[in-house]
């Protein structure tokens, strides 16, 4: 089984553009993202799935840099774009995580990886129900159950969010959530990057785990330095988070 995590990114964020390339201690967001994926066992590779627009010809350069996949697609049917690209570079299973959580933990990705092989079901997230922080969403599904996805919905609202209609059909395809245990749950926690709020909040979490934990800090880290410096939360606390 070839296991390809799909990373959605693009430019044009409309609440902040060229947000998967703020830099983030010398280094755009979307490579330390990636850094931290290739700390995940399980992968057996890494595409940017971006669009054919040119402002997203820098992500395109900086995938090649960082010596992962990118495939380009349509910027409004992203199910496509993704499908294609796992079509494209032979994945089995696809593990789709989108440009705007660098702070993913690999190990929950592995966890989650994991928990799929285990649990013999269609599609494994941590997100059906909202446990962890916002920003380590991680869903886990095959790409021929993406593939039957494309052949049944012809919705734009569907093609927009990928495995919106695998998770709202539980009648289909078989399901499981993964919680989060105890000393991770918190889900109003915004660990995401949309706003510039955001930005500052995740900047200043490189910023001081990176020289302590090295890059592979894992979101205990995290959650132990807000809980130190409570005054970090407040910086993006208030910013309204956008649901499906």
């Amino acid at each position: 089984m070839k296991i390809i995590a799909t990373i959605e990114a693009r430019m044009t964020s409309s609440r902040l553009p060229g947000k998967v390339l703020l830099p983030a201690q010398g280094k755009p967001m979307l490579a330390r993202m990636v850094e931290r994926l290739k700390m995940v066992p399980s992968l057996d590779g890494i595409v940017v799935a971006t669009t054919v627009n040119a402002t997203d010809d820098p992500i395109e350069a900086l995938a090649a840099e960082l010596g992962i996949g990118c495939w380009r697609g349509s910027e409004d049917d992203v199910l496509k774009r993704v499908l294609d690209a796992a079509q494209a570079f032979e994945a089995d299973l696809i593990v789709e995580l989108t440009g705007d959580c660098p702070l993913i933990d690999p190990m929950i990705v592995e966890q989650c990886v994991q928990a799929y092989k285990a649990a013999g079901v269609d599609y494994l997230s941590n997100i059906l129900e909202r446990t962890y922080p916002i920003g380590m969403d991680t869903q886990v599904f095959a790409t021929r159950i993406l593939a039957d996805v494309a052949q049944r919905t012809s919705d734009p609202t569907d093609h927009e969010h990928v495995s919106l209609y695998i998770y709202r059909h539980p009648e289909l395809y078989t399901l499981k959530n993964i919680p989060a245990p105890s000393e991770h749950f918190d889900p109003e926690l915004r660990l995401t990057l949309d706003t510039k709020q955001d930005y500052e909040l995740i900047d200043t979490v490189f910023s001081t785990l990176l020289p302590i934990k090295g890059p592979g800090f894992s979101l205990g880290d995290v959650l132990t330095l807000l809980k130190t410096h409570p005054d970090l939360r407040k910086i993006n606390d208030h910013v309204a988070h956008r649901w499906v």
